[in-house]
């Protein structure tokens, strides 16, 4: 049994499902967001209290998007220095979102956030073939990263559930990229929230280190391989899982609201 301070005493089994785990939300992420939705149950199972797994979960899910992230960009569907504006906006929303959280009520969100999934869900459903080709962006990177990035940024601070589904719709409609470029280009600004959220849970003393690196280690293999399918299969894999992972969540927000 390994032990950690203020954690109930982790089992090498636990370990070892805690890495299983987080592979599979490593892939799913990669591919169509929601991989907290995976993962942060399972930290709880584990025994950490509410706000360790959160953090924690900041903590492996920054792995996989990085991993994720940098496959994309090595494949060339990412240009960083395109993206430059966005980074900072959204590093800039998150720690806003991170801060603000602390003093006000996300009620509002709680409920709000089910409704604008099932919203995704409907387009991905009634699109004959969403984001399949490049098309003329409506909006420039800076108006997105002003506007979408900061407030998307702000977001995944604040609250944070379906965060990847939101930027990979704004992607397709504003700035007219593809379904897979889409996806790609929503993995880095996931990895530049979650670092930037990660700064202030560390900063806190919140993260649970040997769990979160045992799970990191998951998540570096499935954002890679998650990366890799969908460079390979696109919009034939990510659309199916976007609609499943955004009806899930959905069902899933809608379901902690009315139980709590």
């Amino acid at each position: 049994m390994i032990e950690f301070a203020g954690v109930a005493p982790i089992s090498p089994g636990m370990l070892v499902l805690l890495f299983s785990v987080a592979l599979l939300a490593g892939f799913v992420d990669a591919v169509a967001g929601g991989g907290g939705l995976i993962a942060l149950p399972a930290l709880l199972y584990a025994g950490l209290s509410p706000l360790q797994a959160l953090a924690t979960n900041k903590l492996q899910g920054s792995f996989g998007t990085f991993a994720s992230t940098l496959n994309f960009i090595r494949h060339g569907q990412i240009d960083v220095t395109f993206m430059a504006p966005a980074i900072f906006l959204t590093f800039a929303g998150a720690a806003v979102g991170t801060l603000a959280v602390q003093s006000l009520s996300t009620d509002f969100l709680r409920l709000f956030m089910p409704f604008a999934l099932f919203a995704i869900v409907l387009f991905y459903a009634v699109q004959p073939d969403p984001g399949a080709h490049d098309r003329h962006n409506r909006i420039g990177i800076w108006g997105f990263s002003l506007v979408f990035a900061f407030g998307l940024g702000f977001y995944d601070g604040f609250f944070g559930p379906g965060t990847g589904s939101f930027f990979t719709l704004a992607f397709i409609l504003l700035l007219g990229f593809n379904l897979v470029r889409a996806t790609a280009n929503t993995k880095l600004l996931n990895f530049t929230s979650n670092i930037t959220s990660l700064t202030f849970f560390v900063a806190g003393g919140h993260v649970v280190w040997s769990t979160g690196l045992v799970m990191a280690a998951g998540q570096l293999i499935g954002g890679t391989l998650g990366a890799h399918m969908t460079l390979r299969h696109g919009a034939r894999l990510v659309r199916p899982l976007v609609i499943l992972m955004s009806s899930l969540m959905a069902i899933k927000l809608l379901n902690d609201y009315f139980a709590s």
